[in-house]
């Protein structure tokens, strides 16, 4: 069989699929062979947001009319219009945020979200030219980078680099050198970044939504492990709303990723064209999400699990990564671990390494640790010649603290024969 052009892409070896794949295989396994799982994404097995999920389901499943509307009725493309006016009155008693249920769509997921996001901005326009996404802070999520129907459409800036300590650094964005120009349809950031740890600060998040204003294009925030959940956030930092904001919040770092439930938060003809497009593809979205967090948004339960449970929850186990790494790193090694401010990765700089980081994951996969190569993270930049973009490891912390930790120790040993 002969597949399209783009077919083939989306087919194609990429690293979305590449860390999914080892992400499957891992869990896929006996519990005795099972590798040392620092690479993917899956959020840590909280046990009190477990008897969370077990009342839900029993709330459920217990009366016959909320059984038969989660799983027997389709809700609109837009979502469940219950769901929809308990989260823009959650956003607007948490946050001040002007909003209702006409700014808020649901998604299949925050990666379905981008991909209506990307491919409703960039690409081909009407005029005849060609629209592209611009991210202004590398490095960025890994699931972002063939998100494209079209080829080329994403453009993306180097940081600046600043130590901050011993074994510490920390990305900013380099406005000097930012460009928007007119094909620059959408800037895109994550707060708190994927892959490292990252939380852009207010100020520059004040100045992305300036040039994003002047230029009348959106900015969009994917605040899959920020404010108001989960709430992974170590730094103290400001949630923003302009009229040029598109905010992407999800259900999956909040311990629901089986259900495939996120939400889109911004200017009303983005809702209605996002509500348009899943129409289109799937007709509507999955109902057992929304039946699942509906009531703990309407109360503000889910702020509350997300302050008081999943945020030390995190804190606690990144605090015994950077002491297992303190402890199993030699001082006089060359490397720096990024300022962690959230989410649920240790970003690892291993400076002026011999080695790329793919070949040093490949290296770790042979001795039972799975890590995610940094390449992946730097898309957008395939024209800059930048050893940084090959030295980088990001490192999960979520998890058993047993299985994190050996990993370390495995990591060190084989970066530094320590």
């Amino acid at each position: 069989m002969k597949f399209s052009e783009l077919g083939t892409r989306l087919a194609g070896e990429t690293g979305i699929n590449a860390l999914m794949a080892d992400l499957g295989e891992a869990l896929a396994v006996s519990a005795d062979s099972a590798p040392l799982m620092l690479g993917g994404g899956n959020p840590a097995h909280i046990p009190a947001m477990e008897k969370v999920w077990e009342e839900r389901m029993r709330a459920i499943v217990s009366d016959p009319a909320t059984l038969r509307r989660t799983l027997a009725i389709y809700d609109p493309p837009r979502g469940n219009p219950g769901c929809l006016e308990a989260l823009a009155g959650l956003l607007r008693s948490e946050f001040g945020w002007p909003v209702g249920p006409e700014n808020i769509a649901v998604t299949p997921g925050g990666q379905t979200a981008f991909f209506q996001l990307f491919n409703l901005f960039a690409g081909r326009t009407l005029e005849g030219g060609k629209g592209r996404i611009l991210f202004p802070l590398m490095p960025e999520y890994i699931g972002y980078a063939d998100q494209s129907l079209e080829k080329d459409t994403f453009s993306a800036q180097k940081p600046r680099i600043e130590i901050t300590g011993s074994h510490r650094f920390k990305y900013g964005i380099d406005f000097d050198n930012l460009r928007v120009t007119p094909e620059i349809r959408a800037l895109c950031v994550s707060r708190p970044t994927n892959p490292s740890g990252n939380v852009i600060t207010d100020g520059e998040m004040q100045c992305l939504a300036k040039l994003a204003a002047r230029q009348d294009i959106p900015l969009i925030i994917d605040n899959a492990y920020g404010w108001p959940f989960p709430g992974i956030l170590f730094d103290e930092v400001s949630p923003l709303w302009t009229n040029h904001t598109i905010h992407v919040m999800s259900l999956s770092k909040f311990g629901l990723p089986g259900t495939r439930t996120a939400f889109v938060v911004g200017p009303p003809e983005v809702a209605a064209a996002l509500a348009s497009m899943t129409a289109v593809t799937g007709l509507a979205n999955g109902n057992f999400g929304q039946a699942i967090a509906g009531p703990l948004i309407a109360s503000g339960e889910i702020t509350r699990l997300s302050r008081e449970i999943i945020q030390p929850y995190y804190l606690a186990k990144r605090d015994k990564a950077l002491a297992a790494i303190a402890e199993f790193f030699p001082e006089e090694a060359p490397y720096s671990i990024h300022e962690s401010g959230g989410a649920m990765f240790l970003w690892l700089w291993v400076r002026d390494s011999k080695r790329t980081s793919k070949e040093i994951y490949r290296t770790l996969k042979e001795r039972g640790v799975l890590v995610v190569p940094g390449e992946y993270f730097f898309f957008g930049l395939d024209d800059q010649e930048w050893p940084h973009r090959h030295e980088c490891l990001r490192l999960s912390f979520a998890m058993d603290d047993h299985d994190v930790r050996e990993g370390i120790r495995l990591i060190a040993n084989e970066l530094f024969g320590r």
